[in-house]
């Protein structure tokens, strides 16, 4: 089937499982907007007329308009074995700036303290250190170094490994999840189970590898999930949604105003660092940033009002 050999060459290629998610929508909405046909008896000017359609009627964003032209690009030159050709007619989405949401620094303090238990940790992780969702959710025992004040953020958006500093107030907190994690994975050990999800094939490499404390998460769901095929059983990470929703709910109860979630936190940890003089580079690696335009988009929401003018009327005071 059509889907089956997307997904296939998407696993091949190393793709994220969010980007194969998203491909996948993208190519079921192009068969199901043209009566679904098979897009190999389509080319450009269905194509064309797919994306223009989600620029005028849908109104979509430029970026969302683009991933779907990515996902159709994606999927005639490695599924279906041509390339489109140009797409002349396409009517593009506008593209505007939108300045990202930031709390201020007593509003983060105020969500944190509505929250307890490993969502605070998480949260406070995440603002501590700029990590993403997934990249918290991610993280594994061996990444975290106390002795260096760091944490290893693996595999991270765009496949890419760094390293951010690891916050002084999560030290003691950390080293209780971590005493947590230990017991419970020592009794899944002498269950029978204790096994984890290892990137790419290191599990066939080193085959005792996923039963390791160190390859362990530090936030592991509650319950175990079983693999019907082979019928191991091991733990996932934490479920995104989980922590979402209560961050969601915490601010909330803070009494924010603003569109508060978890990314949320991200933004505000670049932000505070810039209000403290730090470099713009040096913040553009510890969030990952390919390039360093897209770090200075925080430059725009420093507490300072308009690109730090002073305003006429307080001038006399």
């Amino acid at each position: 089937m059509l889907m089956d050999d997307l997904r296939e060459a998407l696993h091949s290629r190393h793709y994220s499982l969010r980007t194969e998610q998203a491909y996948c929508l993208w190519v079921r909405r192009f068969i199901r907007y043209h009566g679904l046909r098979h897009p190999a008896e389509m080319a450009e000017d269905e194509v064309n007329a797919f994306l223009t359609h989600l620029a005028v009627v849908e109104r979509v964003s430029a970026s969302t308009q683009t991933q779907a032209l990515s996902a159709l690009l994606f999927l005639y030159r490695h599924v279906i074995g041509r390339e489109l050709g140009k797409l002349g007619g396409l009517i593009r989405a506008r593209k505007s700036t939108h300045v990202p949401v930031v709390m201020s620094r007593g509003e983060a303090r105020a969500l944190l303290a509505q929250l307890d238990g490993e969502c605070w940790l998480m949260a406070a992780l995440m603002y501590g250190t700029g990590m993403r969702l997934m990249e918290c959710l991610r993280l594994r025992v061996l990444d975290i170094d106390f002795a260096r004040h760091e944490v290893v953020v693996r595999d991270g958006k765009g496949s890419k490994d760094r390293v951010t500093m690891l916050p002084e107030a999560l030290g003691a907190p950390l080293t209780e999840q971590l005493r947590h994690v230990r017991i419970v994975h020592e009794a899944d050990l002498a269950a029978g189970w204790g096994r984890v999800e290892l990137p790419a094939a290191l599990d066939r490499k080193y085959p005792r590898a996923p039963y390791e404390f160190r390859w362990q998460w530090v936030f592991p769901q509650q319950r175990r999930w079983t693999d019907y095929t082979s019928g191991t059983q091991g733990r996932h990470h934490v479920h995104p949604t989980i922590l979402q929703r209560t961050v969601k709910e915490a601010a909330r109860r803070a009494r924010i105003e603003k569109r508060v979630g978890c990314h949320t936190l991200r933004h505000s940890f670049a932000t505070h660092l810039l209000e403290s003089g730090y470099d713009i580079r040096t913040i553009q690696e510890l969030l990952g940033h390919k390039s360093v335009r897209t770090t200075m988009i925080y430059t725009h929401v420093l507490n300072k009002g308009g690109r730090g003018v002073r305003s006429p009327l307080d001038a006399g005071r």
